[in-house]
């Protein structure tokens, strides 16, 4: 599995020459959520390994708000609508498809045009839904859970016994990294910016809480901890907290760079990882998805079985018509959610 250019080179075609329209929440210029529209454009015909969705959930995901400006590593050429991750029905396939078939329930990966209503993807990339999910939770699912799994258990090692820190940790892949942190038999402190943010973390499993606007991260950690600090730290957000979680780390500690919610890159004194022996380890699911697919479904096959036994709950915060997309967008770029936002491109 891997991203794909979800539309042609223009999203906008000749509708009076025959062709369906659709809805779609565009991006006509980079800018903010608030400059988002909502148009008819042309249905979208797939080519011969293409597949075209009728999105029913669309996950609103954190390069959603980089991507309309202009802000992440893929530009599409304007204008597309955003969105990354959706679920939904398989209406129309290209010649050579032959492994799904119309009306197939899937999640799909698009990079951005899933905040239409419908979108196409390469069919090989397509995940069958499991039998008794819906389409919300499997729309908000895949991204952050495969991501904190790919960061905990591969690019970390967590091991049973250790003490996980989570930065930002009300929100999708925060919520996810508490979930997984506790059934690899982690210790989890969950670290957010205020009581009702930590209030959801402590429903989610962690075991200690910390409002790190209200209270000092590291004497937290260092009480917390007796003094040994994390073993790991992931890290959603950026900003001035990371250099403080750093110097909170534990002997051979890992810090999981995932992202960058804060909007501020930080640098840190690499002087600090020699002091502790501790390491620096990147986080990109998307390109390792790409790059090792075979330990990237049989990470999805683990979190799939875990979701259908009720050991991983997703929390959909709200969900949105396809006009408020762009309200949606900007309630995750001011970081006032706790969980996922969805988007229902059909209403």
């Amino acid at each position: 599995m891997h991203w794909s250019d979800p539309a042609p080179s223009s999203m906008l075609g000749a509708i009076e020459d025959g062709n369906t329209p659709m809805r779609a929440l565009l991006c006509h210029q980079w800018g903010p959520p608030e400059d988002l529209t909502v148009d008819d454009i042309p249905d979208p015909v797939p080519s011969e390994h293409q597949a075209l969705i009728e999105v029913h959930a669309a996950a609103v995901n954190f390069p959603d708000s980089l991507i309309i400006q202009n802000k992440y590593q893929f530009k599409p050429e304007l204008p597309f609508a955003p969105g990354g991750e959706c679920a939904g029905i398989v209406r129309e396939l290209g010649a050579a498809v032959k492994h799904i078939a119309c009306g197939d329930r899937v999640v799909a990966f698009t990079g951005w045009g899933a905040m239409s209503e419908k979108v196409l993807v390469d069919a090989r990339q397509l995940i069958p839904m499991p039998e008794g999910l819906d389409f919300d939770t499997a729309s908000a699912f895949v991204m952050t859970y495969a991501t904190s799994y790919h960061a905990l258990k591969d690019r970390a090692a967590l091991a049973d016994g250790e003490t996980l820190l989570v930065l930002g940790a009300s929100g999708g892949v925060g919520l996810a990294a508490i979930e997984l942190g506790k059934i690899l038999g982690a210790r989890v402190i969950a670290a957010a910016s205020s009581a009702e943010k930590l209030a959801v973390c402590k429903l989610h499993g962690a075991d200690e809480l910390i409002d790190y606007e209200n209270e000092d991260l590291r004497e937290r950690l260092k009480a917390i901890t007796g003094g040994k600090g994390v073993d790991v730290i992931y890290d959603p957000v950026g900003g001035a907290f990371t250099e403080t979680a750093l110097r909170s780390i534990a002997w051979r500690g890992r810090l999981l760079v995932v992202g960058f919610a804060n909007g501020s890159i930080p640098s840190i004194p690499v002087n600090l990882t020699l002091l502790k022996g501790a390491s620096i380890v990147g986080v990109f699911w998307g390109d390792y998805a790409k790059r090792e697919p075979a330990s990237n479904a049989n990470d999805l096959r683990t979190l799939f079985t875990w979701l259908m036994q009720g050991k991983l709950k997703p929390r959909i915060a709200a969900t949105y018509p396809l006009a408020r997309g762009g309200v949606a967008i900007r309630a995750l770029m001011d970081r006032r959610v706790s969980g996922k936002l969805v988007v229902h491109p059909q209403l």
